[in-house]
């Protein structure tokens, strides 16, 4: 028999195939996927989510902000495609218990996550059997990041238990090829690699966030592994196993064929580029109409231009005053010292006039700020950190390969408020600031300061593990979207306090 495994993930709520930004069409979104999956479905044909798809997109961030108590698009979205099962994703704890209880409740396919537990309970299954007929069957092992805690606000998993992915495959592995009699075994992981497929070079810090390599390279006795988490377009073998994660929002479908006679496994991936689904997009069209009519609602106005970025690159090598921006609303809203911002990968800044689009598809995520007590000693190490991002390459600066591959990490450079610092990219990392002063005086070890940042970074997201040896001052649970809001309703003539804080040497 030959079956056939379709899987999106990292989907992040989109569904519509025009961009919010700028409402052009691209591909994108469940819509445009939609043709694929009615095409290559058929009779043994499993169609499963991997995760990320309650936040991400103005839709989503619209529906939990004004219409929470209503059903979620998403599970509207699955449920027509007529999804077999998901699997929970980092992203999908982002607002709460509440939103994540009501889309597992509406969305009719079968939870597979088997690595986290809610008040003891497992979210989703240990493993699930799906039988084709008497004599084909396969198991499913759903698993996802344990690295949750270290990104989420503590009040979103106070009830959750997560158990490292890897020890939970190899013993649910080892338990299916005791007691069950099956022709495979496919994993569904929320997570990605660690290390080169090919290689087995590591390819970011070790930290357990994805461990997709290991399990490949350590657990025998499964066949197919569906990924995620990382954003990135695989359709390959890694130690034998077959392989898959398609890229984000919805721009790719992973495509599994398996011949569960012989054995044989082919991937594939194929990108939105269908005909829109307007039964689908009629699913949620009064919510969606509803959403650009919030989005174009004008918030103020920028003296003398705009806040633009035309070279994501050069606004960070120089400090774009849109950042700029984004740190006084937090030191505004906060009365910290210092603030600490970063440019998400594709921010594109203000118009003269600032309209709620612009905020929201400039800061994408749903963070909350942090105030943390910080020493001069580990704000050192903080900026250090961040000076990881450049690198030297034919005599010119550019951002560290690591940060570009294999997933797309700019959100990972801050930009310190509040102090001047002087970074040399010619030196070793962690030996890279010249200078580093606070009002004039150069900022010794035993200094004490207070600096706000997301809750993402304040979790040590990023690899920010010094910040865990802060003293957390006060947490701040408005997100940073309705902090600019509040901000620009305050002062609707935006005049932005820039400084130029940060100089790079690299020649």
């Amino acid at each position: 028999m030959k079956i056939r495994l379709l899987a999106t993930s990292d989907v992040h709520g989109v569904l519509s195939p025009y961009q919010y930004s700028d409402r052009k069409l691209a591909e994108q979104g469940l819509a445009r996927l939609s043709g694929h999956i009615r095409r290559l479905r058929h009779e043994n044909t499993l169609l499963i989510d991997n995760g990320d798809v309650l936040e991400g997109c103005p839709l989503n961030f619209y529906h939990a902000a004004y219409e929470k108590d209503t059903r979620h698009p998403m599970a509207d979205a699955l449920n027509y495609l007529k999804y077999d099962y998901y699997n929970l994703g980092n992203h999908d704890f982002n607002y709460g218990y509440d939103m994540q209880h009501r889309y597992m409740r509406d969305v009719q396919a079968k939870c597979l996550t088997g690595n986290i537990c809610e008040h003891g309970q497992v979210v989703g299954a240990d493993y699930t059997i799906h039988e084709f007929d008497r004599n084909h069957r396969i198991a499913l092992i759903g698993v996802t990041t344990q690295h949750i805690p270290v990104w989420e606000h503590a009040e979103h998993i106070e009830h959750n238990t997560f158990e490292n992915a890897f020890d939970f495959v190899k013993r649910t592995v080892q338990t299916i090829k005791e007691t069950e009699q099956v022709n495979g075994i496919a994993v569904v992981y929320h997570g990605g690699f660690e290390k080169d497929l090919v290689s087995g070079k590591e390819t970011e810090a070790q930290t357990g966030e994805n461990l997709g390599y290991k399990m490949c390279a350590e657990i025998e006795g499964f066949d197919v592994m569906i990924t995620g988490h990382q954003h990135r377009s695989l359709a390959t073998t890694c130690c034998g196993k077959a392989v898959t994660q398609s890229a984000f929002n919805g721009k790719e479908l992973a495509v599994v064929d398996w011949d569960l006679e012989t054995g044989e496994i082919t991937t594939g991936l194929l990108k939105a580029n269908q005909e829109v689904d307007e039964d689908l997009m009629a699913l949620f069209a009064k919510k969606e109409a509803r959403t650009q009519q919030w989005l174009d609602q004008p918030l103020g106005v920028v003296k003398g231009g705009d806040l633009l970025i035309d070279d994501l690159f050069e606004a960070r090598v120089h400090k774009h005053p849109l950042v700029s921006f984004l740190n006084q609303v937090q030191l505004s809203v906060s009365n910290a010292q210092l603030s600490a911002n970063a440019l998400f990968n594709d921010a594109k800044g203000f118009r003269h006039e600032i309209t709620m689009r612009d905020l929201v598809s400039t800061y994408v995520y749903p963070n909350t700020l942090v105030v943390l007590k910080m020493t001069g000693s580990i704000l050192r190490r903080y900026i250090e950190k961040c000076a990881e991002y450049f690198d030297i390459k034919n005599s010119e600066l550019c951002v560290a390969h690591r940060f570009v591959w294999p997933k797309p990490q700019h959100y990972n450079y801050d930009m310190v408020e509040g102090v001047d610092y002087v970074l040399d990219i010619r030196k070793p990392e962690g030996q890279r600031i010249v200078s580093l002063t606070y009002q004039g005086k150069e900022v010794q070890d035993e200094d004490e300061f207070t600096m706000v940042v997301s809750n993402y970074r304040a979790g040590g997201g990023g690899d920010f593990s010094m910040v865990k040896e802060c003293e957390v001052v006060k947490t701040i649970q408005n997100d940073m979207v309705s902090c600019m809001a509040e901000y620009l309703s305050a002062h609707p003539e935006l005049e932005v306090n820039h400084k130029e804080n940060i100089k790079i040497i690299y020649k």
